[in-house]
């Protein structure tokens, strides 16, 4: 292997914490050289820039946009899109990485892919928001669609941003595509369920986790960085199985409440103000100071890069389950495993969101649409499945649960490229 001597356009902390994982586990699988190679880099990588016209229609700005498709062995590719001032094409470039390891895991037929637009979205006005996603679906054309790469929410979109998509593809094509994109409204041919699935599937996991450990759930104090679509759901259901959500945070700031926070009330706030800050009754707290309070279960649902080298030793949890994408750092993870700290990593507790997204793609195939009911019950069947085989691979080469789960995605994506072959 030539390590990480060629300078790459996506050579980022992110992609590297990506590559390092990858390059951690293929040594100790033994990986073949060419295969490993391979699967460090994207195999296609598009970079658009297009001009963005403000409300006054005086101002015209050049914005940058991204979609990185890693592999395309095993089917479509699959992955989201996020809008943020932060998005570089490394960060998109690792994030496709884990989704390649998150569809192998769960069996799904889809390779990694990720795009981004850098952006600040809650900067711009509805009209603005509807005219960069217009004109950044009409860049990327030619390299989305239903049997080619199918994008879905991420930071910063929703599903009206997925339905502006549709809607832009399926113009340009001439009829209706809503394969195009997953995480539609329900009225465009949307899921039931997907909403909370991605948050959902953390919980089935912290139920899986929780039962593997012989803690209890009921009473569990919870933790949750990230208030948005994973952490709210998150919260949610983990205060419907009888845990104690006792802290929660958003991009301001957070509040803490060791008796358990009233989440029909945060919610109320949020309605009317839109951050948690100010929020009546509680503790404040910081993002940081959250993650290092006295909890069971801590889900870090945020973004990227939260605990690290300096602050994993005062963790002081017994579950770290990890909702958003990168958030532990190498160092850190080291750290938290000499602890004790028993860690389900992103590729497996945050892969309810593809799922559910293959759901909906499988829908819209047959034009045949199932009840919330079904999707809860099969997306937890699946997450259930997909923990049980992981930690089956981390008790058998006496590992932690994310080495396993590596372990198994990338040996899948192996096989496939070992039964493809090699073209011409």
């Amino acid at each position: 292997m030539n390590g990480m001597d060629a300078a790459y356009e996506w050579d980022t902390p992110m992609y590297r914490l990506a590559v390092a994982q990858l390059d951690a586990v293929a040594r100790r699988m033994n990986l073949d050289d060419n295969v490993w190679e391979r699967l460090r880099h994207p195999q296609r990588a598009h970079i658009v820039s297009f001009p963005f016209r403000r409300d006054d229609y005086q101002t015209v700005e050049t914005v940058i946009g991204y979609r990185v498709q890693h592999l395309l062995t095993m089917g479509p590719t699959k992955g989201g899109i996020r809008y943020a001032l932060d998005v570089n094409l490394g960060e998109v470039t690792a994030l496709s990485i884990w989704m390649t390891w998150k569809c192998s895991i769960m069996n799904l037929p889809f390779g990694g892919a990720k795009g981004g637009v850098r952006i600040d979205p809650t900067s711009l006005s509805p009209f603005e928001l509807q005219r960069i996603t217009r004109r950044y679906t009409s860049e990327i054309i030619e390299v989305i669609g239903p049997d080619r790469d199918i994008p879905a929410p991420d930071l910063g979109t929703d599903e009206q941003v997925m339905s502006w998509i549709m809607d832009t593809y399926s113009q340009q094509k001439g009829h209706a595509v809503p394969g195009v994109v997953t995480g539609k409204p329900v009225e465009l041919g949307g899921s039931q369920g997907r909403l909370e699935a991605t948050g959902r599937g953390v919980m089935a996991c912290t139920v899986e986790a929780c039962r593997h450990l012989g803690l209890p759930l009921e009473g569990a104090r919870v933790a949750i960085q990230g208030y948005g679509n994973v952490g709210s759901a998150a919260a949610r259901i983990a205060r419907q199985l009888g845990a104690r959500v006792v802290a929660i945070s958003d991009a301001k700031g957070g509040v803490h409440d060791s008796h358990g926070l009233d989440l029909a009330a945060v919610e109320a706030w949020i309605r009317e103000h839109r951050f948690l800050e100010g929020f009546p009754g509680v503790d404040a707290v910081t993002n940081e100071e959250l993650l290092e309070l006295p909890c069971e279960i801590l889900v870090p649902a945020a973004v990227q890069n939260q605990i690290i080298e300096k602050n994993a030793d005062r963790l002081s949890c017994r579950i770290l389950v990890e909702g958003a994408n990168g958030p532990t750092s190498l160092e850190a993870d080291a750290i938290l495993a000499e602890r004790g700290v028993f860690v389900v990593p992103d590729i497996l507790a945050n892969a309810g969101g593809v799922t559910a997204s293959y759901f909906e793609w499988v829908q819209g195939l047959q034009q045949f649409f199932w009840s919330e009911e079904e999707v809860n019950s099969r997306l937890i069947d699946l997450m259930q499945r997909a923990f049980r085989e992981v930690l089956a691979v981390a008790t058998h080469q006496k590992t932690n649960l994310r080495t396993a789960a590596l372990m198994r995605g990338i040996h899948r994506v192996k096989e496939a490229k070992r039964r493809r072959g090699l073209f011409p």
